[in-house]
């Protein structure tokens, strides 16, 4: 086998050679290249081929998730088909897939580069950034839009919700790690209590909402921007197998609370007005900043303390540089709510104690 690796070989590179090879029918040289990873599990390699059509792809390669992020009882992620084709029949921007590799856990999709949305705003200027995350938000709407297909073609993420045993494992998750972490010792029995009651306070008000398909985790890394195509046309979805129903709101928390990219309150406050009324249920004000809010805790909770999992289980200390603005729009959020209920009081009071300091 003739397989040139920019990086050590092992045995899922070579795995991943032999899919592109099956798969392909190709047998020229190939260079495989494993590029850096997130905080999942799931590898990601780009594999380059001479003189061949494509001249370059990626290969999405599956891994067992971590047990320590994912709620008890969970059912794993599906497979990326066929999410990906239904989300590619309904317009919204997907890699191409060449094929793969079941067995093998091998996608086979298109190189689209590497320059994240992240990437692609560090540079840009305001205007620039403006239209970048209208066209994100754009993304939602058609997310939104895509209707279930029903049982003569199934898709799992319509068998998939934003539900009370989620909202409790974010809970279970932020008190574990955050609270911990903000206090200097183990969260007491009543201190979990004050976020348990509170998250589910606020999973009552997400199953009252509308439920639309979400991305689920549509932030600014998993969102690539291409150079050759034109404005509107940019942006391209990946890590997308975990799409779930939820409320309106969830994916535009993901997106404009992203820990990756501080935006500033005006920016928020620009882009949420601008879509609200474009999204299928067009929710009233009111409860769109509600629930947006609401949202905003437990999405950003949860995001809070896989940071600090991620440095303490896993040595990914590199994630302690996103604390700051994930505690920043912690506190923002949990102010203008807590006058809601005594629960949400409660819970303020706790996200006053987070540190900004990681």
């Amino acid at each position: 086998m003739n397989v040139l690796t920019a990086a050590p070989a092992d045995s899922v590179s070579e795995t991943v050679a032999q899919v592109v090879r099956r798969v392909l029918s190709y047998d020229g040289p190939i260079a495989v290249e494993e590029l850096e990873r997130g905080l999942g599990l799931r590898r990601f390699f780009r594999v380059r081929l001479e003189g061949s059509s494509p001249p370059s792809l990626v290969a999405r390669v599956e891994a067992p998730e971590d047990p320590g992020r994912r709620p008890s009882g969970a059912t794993p992620e599906p497979a990326l088909e066929p999410v990906r084709a239904f989300l590619e029949a309904h317009g919204v921007p997907v890699p191409l897939r060449y094929g793969g590799d079941a067995i093998a856990g091998v996608d086979l999709l298109e190189d689209l580069g590497s320059v994240t949305l992240a990437k692609a705003v560090a540079e840009a200027s305001a205007a620039e950034r403006r239209e970048l995350y209208a066209e994100a938000c754009d993304i939602i709407v058609r997310y939104q839009n895509a209707q279930d297909p029903g049982s003569a073609h199934p898709v799992a993420c319509f068998d998939r919700r934003l539900d009370a045993a989620l909202f409790a494992y974010k809970a279970d998750f932020f008190a574990t790690w955050s609270l911990s972490a903000a206090l200097g010792r183990d969260a007491t029995a009543g201190e979990r209590q004050v976020v348990e009651e509170a998250f589910s306070e606020i999973a009552q008000v997400a199953a009252a909402a509308p439920q639309r398909l979400a991305h689920r985790d549509f932030q600014s890394t998993n969102i690539l921007v291409r150079a050759d195509r034109p404005p509107g046309r940019r942006l391209c979805t990946i890590d997308l197998q975990g799409a779930f129903l939820a409320p309106p709101e969830y994916d535009l928390v993901c997106l404009l609370r992203d820990s990756y990219v501080d935006l500033g309150e005006d920016e928020v406050a620009f882009q949420l007005a601008r879509i609200r009324p474009a999204l299928p249920d067009a929710p009233d004000a009111e409860s769109f900043a509600r629930r947006f809010d609401l949202l905003t805790l437990t999405r950003k909770g949860k995001d809070h303390a896989a940071f600090l999992y991620a440095a303490k289980i896993r040595g990914r200390s590199d994630y302690l540089r996103f604390i700051p603005p994930t505690v920043r729009a912690l506190r923002r959020a949990a102010l203008r709510r807590a006058g809601e209920s005594p629960r949400l009081s409660r819970l303020a009071e706790l996200m006053g104690q987070l540190s900004e300091l990681p």
